[in-house]
């Protein structure tokens, strides 16, 4: 897969404390493979190569609403965030309480993603893009390639690769510039993750990859 500013551009899932942080209420099962995959650096390369390179950046947010607690069936990790208050805000047009809160950008990456260029879309609702407006915003832009990247590996990651590939696009995954929990039950997200990847994603690139891909793009 060839990259080119011009059509290509770098999508992160969910670059918020919950999962980002060590005050997040992810870190517990999440912090093992953040480290060992030197996630938050890697996001941090892919952020400054996409910025000094020209290619657009969108975001996809995870945010909680009061009113999402009406919701009368969940997923089992549906369930525990809404439960944990994961992701939680006041409301949809209520920033109170935003600011450093688990729903907030992680510090780090503030810079890139509230520099006026970046592309906030609406909040994926549970996992993946269907329920928000990513795609519109991609075509719009005549976006037609993507690098994937940003939390979690097995889940809104995952779901986002799925969807956008169904949708016709082309999709890169940086695979060290995600994570996922490592559950005493459930297993390793990250593992099922990288299998999913090899057999759907155009490419399945390191952040070093990743990089030196963009420099050719642009």
């Amino acid at each position: 897969m060839d990259v080119d500013k011009n059509n290509t551009a770098v999508v992160f899932i969910d670059p918020q404390n919950e999962v980002l942080s060590e005050k997040g209420l992810g870190w517990p099962l999440l912090h093992e493979s953040l480290r060992e995959n030197n996630t938050i650096e890697n996001i941090d390369r892919i952020f400054k190569a996409a910025k000094s390179r020209g290619f657009e950046v969108f975001i996809s947010p995870h945010y909680f609403y009061p009113t999402d607690k009406g919701w009368k069936f969940n997923g089992p990790l549906e369930t525990d965030e809404v439960a944990s208050g994961m992701f939680a805000r006041k409301g949809v047009l209520n920033l109170e309480g935003l600011a450093g809160s688990g729903a907030d950008w992680l510090h780090r990456f503030k810079p890139y993603i509230q520099d006026g260029k970046t592309i906030v879309v609406a909040p994926h609702r549970i996992w993946g893009s269907e329920t928000n407006d990513l795609v519109l915003q991609l075509r719009k832009r005549r976006i037609s390639k993507i690098i994937l990247g940003g939390m979690l590996a097995n889940m809104c990651v995952e779901s986002h690769l799925r969807e956008l590939i169904e949708q016709g696009f082309e999709v890169a995954v940086a695979k060290d510039a995600t994570a996922a929990p490592k559950h005493p039950e459930w297993g390793s997200g990250y593992t099922a993750a990288l299998i999913n990847y090899a057999y759907l994603a155009h490419a399945v690139w390191t952040t070093d990859e990743t990089v030196k891909a963009m420099e050719r793009g642009s």
